[in-house]
């Protein structure tokens, strides 16, 4: 086990590293005109895509300006481009490197990354706490910088820590924190990296709790993360996904299946650099063969597994493939191989996981945490003598608000008063009832049909009794509605005889007994119709009137083939215009006492021959309202 003497070295340690790196913020901010924002995407972009030419070409460039500040920035590119061909020490001599060039200075870039690879360095060696201290140093730099793309990859770097300590929780706490700057930061391939985590998280808490929705939560999620890391065509990333299916196949014993899936990553990682995804993919290779009982196929794997551990200079995965050898050596009867990993396995748990270790790393984050929450009340503070400055002014400004408010008040119940009375005013053209009246009439003049003549005088004195009964009564149901415009329709198609054909339709799936409109609010875009749209045209008109319902609205559609909009503007225009401020005055109404948002629409039909009216209205029904 790791002694306890050895704290007070980490503890003047994780000092050192918070004078190094603490106060960078309070540094002068250096600049380097090479390395522009354009550079930096394309450096991003060719380090994702592995074109590892390109940026060596990138980093020539930066170098060619001989400043500190771009010699530093140039060293911290080149510590990104050997972490991702897997070149741990050559990362972390050029990130201590970046740190000696910016000498005191800060750049936004190589700050923070230098600090987040020197962490990775740490992290890997087995010195968990000076890399949670570093990350969470680098972490605190790219939330003041809003570089959210970077906080991406800090938080998945926590997440790979909290994985080696096997504090599955934390790590899929911190694997949702960094989607979240992902998706803040709308980039695609830390999203990916992201997702990847997630199903890795989900996966071990499950094989730990046994709890079967961390399971179906990591099976859904890894369909999500290989479409991302497709899309975003990163191969190492598809291999890991890859991975995560070949670990489901695991857990169902499918140890065939699991095979086909790292043969294919075997074809994706071919003459590639980087050791540690031929790492993950021998050490999976060995559990398919080992529950294939194929022992010395399995010993095989996990001795190249050993060699690329050794390779990245890792000491969780040399744990990890002795622990395997163990097993493997033991279940093929090779005792004393089997016993000497299991003397190297002990040996390297003893000095990474323990109780020391973890608590070193929530030491660092409750720290972390600690000077988020001082700066947070320093900055509370700061406002609450700024709001006491301010205090009598707000004072003032709060009553002149509230006179303000009560003004608008009285001005929006004088509104509504004079809509009111301009509705009750308009209720239906007088000159409707004049031409109905004459034409009836010129009906019994004629005295050809008496029950038609009676039946016309009925439907004339049941309109008349429902456009001065709608001054009080505000709502009437769909079936009332219905029967008042079938009847308002059939006594024009007296008046204009063989002139034009109308219906009124209602969806089977509204009730028109207990479904509620507005009264009187559809006839006059249908007086409209007939007695402008229908003028003076050489064919038959039709007017539909069509109700829906949609989600939580009745929709009502107008549709006539008459002139259009467009069609004798001096006369038909007043008119439209007419019947659409009836309706905005309805409307208006009826959004200020519900709250909803009605709405309506006119436009001319794509065929050229008539309009169409649209109205949205809230979904009403009887049972919920106080009065019908």
């Amino acid at each position: 086990m790791q002694s306890n003497s050895t704290f007070p070295l980490r503890y003047l340690l994780f000092c050192f590293f918070l004078s190094l790196f603490g106060n960078v913020f309070g540094q002068a901010q250096c600049d380097c005109a090479s390395f522009s924002p354009a550079t930096r995407i394309g450096f991003d972009k060719a380090i994702r895509a592995e074109q590892y030419d390109e940026v060596l070409l990138l980093i020539g460039q930066v170098k060619k300006e001989n400043s500190s500040c771009c010699q530093a920035i140039a060293s911290s590119m080149e510590a990104i481009l050997y972490n991702a061909q897997g070149k741990a020490t050559e990362s972390f001599t050029s990130a201590k490197q970046a740190q000696q060039f910016l000498k005191g200075q800060y750049h936004p870039f190589a700050s923070i990354e230098s600090v987040r690879l020197m962490a990775i360095h740490y992290n890997k060696i087995g010195n968990t706490d000076s890399a949670a201290m570093l990350y969470f140093e680098s972490l605190d730099m790219a939330i003041k910088e809003k570089q959210y793309n970077v906080q991406a990859k800090i938080y998945s770097n926590l997440t790979g820590v909290y994985f080696n300590q096997k504090q599955y929780g934390k790590a899929l706490e911190f694997a949702k924190k960094s989607l979240g700057a992902a998706e803040e930061a709308n980039d695609t391939a830390s999203m990916a990296q992201s997702y990847a985590n997630m199903v890795t998280a989900y996966g071990h808490n499950y094989e730990e709790a046994e709890h079967k929705p961390y399971l179906d939560s990591a099976q859904d999620i890894a369909v999500t993360a290989l479409r991302y890391a497709k899309y975003v065509q990163q191969p190492l990333l598809i291999v890991r996904n890859y991975l995560s299916l070949e670990k489901f196949a695991l857990l169902k014993k499918d140890f065939v299946l699991a095979l086909q899936y790292t043969d294919s990553c075997l074809l994706l990682l071919q003459e590639k650099a980087n050791p540690a995804p031929l790492y993950s993919v021998y050490i999976d290779r060995a559990a398919a063969f080992f529950g294939l009982k194929q022992y010395p196929q399995t010993i095989e794997c996990l001795q190249k597994a050993g060699g690329y551990s050794k390779q990245l200079k890792n000491a969780y995965m040399s744990k990890l493939v002795n622990e395997r050898l163990y097993e493997a050596y033991k279940a093929n009867g090779q005792t004393a191989l089997a016993l000497e990993a299991l003397e190297q396995y002990k040996g390297l748990s003893d000095s990474l996981l323990t109780k020391q270790n973890a608590e070193a790393i929530n030491e660092m984050e409750q720290k972390y945490n600690k000077a988020q929450n001082e700066k947070k009340i320093a900055e509370l503070a700061y406002q609450k003598r700024v709001y006491l400055l301010l205090a009598l002014a707000g004072l003032l400004a709060l009553i002149g608000l509230a006179f303000f408010i009560r003004q608008q008040s009285l001005k929006s119940k004088q509104k509504i008063l004079e809509t009111e009375q301009r509705l009750n005013r308009a209720r239906m053209n007088p000159h409707f009832f004049f031409n109905a009246l004459a034409s009836l009439q010129s009906f019994a003049l004629q005295g050809n049909d008496g029950k038609a003549m009676a039946s016309s005088l009925s439907k004339f004195s049941h309109i008349m009794r429902e456009t001065l009964e709608s001054t009080y009564k505000e709502y009437v149901t769909l079936e009332q509605e219905k029967e008042f415009l079938e009847e308002y329709l059939s006594l024009q198609a007296t008046r204009f005889p063989q002139q034009f054909s109308f219906e009124v339709l209602l969806a089977d799936t509204i009730e028109p007994d207990e479904t509620l409109i507005p009264s009187m609010i559809l006839q006059p875009f249908v007086e409209n119709s007939i007695e402008h749209g229908f003028a003076g045209i050489d064919y038959k008109g039709v007017v539909t009137i069509a109700f829906a319902k949609e989600a939580r609205d009745l929709l009502v559609r107008i549709t006539d083939n008459g002139k259009g909009l467009a069609a004798a503007p001096a006369v038909n225009g007043e008119h439209i215009s007419r019947a659409s401020q009836i309706i905005k005055d309805r409307i208006y109404l009826l959004n200020v006492k519900l709250k909803s948002r009605a709405s309506f629409s006119i436009d001319n039909n794509a065929d050229g021959k008539g309009v169409t009216v649209s109205i949205k209205l809230p979904l009403l029904f009887k049972k919920d309202m106080k009065e019908v």
